[in-house]
């Protein structure tokens, strides 16, 4: 998935950050409330971590401006601020959901992939196609039962081509999903990943190119 790490303190969000691309995610990270706006209206995010006590532009602005620009994103708030009323504040501004500070970050993961299930259309908990198993609570993906170690991004790059369904995925849509804003589009890292990915996979070839539309498994 694409995430936005809003978060002011920068030790706390290239942590958060970095646990998150430890589960295979795409991941920026913007450490004030104006720059977050910025993105959003700029890219297509699955999942806002957003810090509710931001600088300049409020977190609950931000929050605001999810709703209000029709982004499909979800919100995962985060806030020092324990009290019941104040959760209840956040929701009611439109954040999907609400984590206390201090926090495990094993818990933020989880509520992320379960935020980001809500975001697009719903998935079966487990992928199956073309004799491919892919489990993305235990990052395991078997073909005709053996197990196929995989890199962090050639897990995505499988993933979207198996929520795809059998459906085309281009390389624009894998480079916005598997990778973050840093990320060249001409450096040729979808071509290299998938190659990388049908050579794991083995025989006989599933993950098809279709000229003028991307990739595919059949």
């Amino acid at each position: 998935m694409r995430v936005l790490v809003v978060e002011d303190e920068p030790k706390l969000a290239d942590a958060i950050a970095e646990w998150l691309r430890g589960e295979s995610h795409a991941v920026d990270v913007v450490h004030d409330g104006a720059a977050a706006v910025e993105r959003i209206g700029v890219n297509d995010y699955d999942v806002v971590v957003l810090d509710r006590d931001l600088p300049g532009v409020h977190g609950d602005d931000v929050c605001r401006h999810v709703g209000e620009c029709g982004a499909d994103a979800r919100v995962l708030m985060l806030t020092a601020a324990a009290e019941v009323a104040d959760r209840v504040d956040g929701l009611g501004l439109g954040a999907d959901d609400y984590l206390t500070k201090p926090f495990a970050f094993a818990e933020l993961a989880a509520r992320v992939q379960a935020l980001g299930r809500r975001a697009r259309p719903a998935a079966p908990p487990v992928l199956r196609r073309a004799g491919i198993t892919l489990d993305p609570a235990r990052r395991e993906v078997f073909r005709d039962g053996r197990y196929v170690p995989l890199s962090r991004k050639e897990f995505a790059v499988l993933t979207e081509l198996l929520r795809a369904d059998g459906a085309a995925v281009s390389a624009e849509q894998l480079l916005e999903k598997a990778w973050d804003e840093h990320a060249d589009p001409f450096t040729g890292a979808v071509r290299l990943a998938v190659l990388k990915l049908r050579r794991k996979l083995g025989g006989p070839p599933v993950v098809e190119t279709v000229t003028g539309a991307g990739y595919r498994i059949a």
